[in-house]
């Protein structure tokens, strides 16, 4: 899957049904050697992105659930 495939899409977090931003909005953790995505980085913003609050947020890939038309599902571990 490419990265085009992925961004615009929104990222909800099954366990407590909050959604996290949009892929696009994200820094992206990659494995230099081959490219492979280990991790999204998301900011903690506050109203629509104008003011950034708190920690970012950092989830692996092992914590997709599943990719659909619109949006990534994912489970956090931790």
């Amino acid at each position: 899957m490419r990265y085009r495939e992925l961004s615009g899409k929104e990222i909800v977090d099954v366990r407590h049904g909050s959604r996290l931003g949009v892929l696009g909005q994200t820094d992206l953790e990659i494995d230099p050697n081959t490219g492979n995505i280990h991790s999204f980085i998301i900011p903690n913003y506050k109203w629509f992105g104008m003011k950034k609050e708190g920690a970012e947020v950092k989830l692996h890939w092992s914590d997709i659930q599943k990719i659909g038309d619109d949006m990534i599902i994912i489970d956090p571990k931790e």
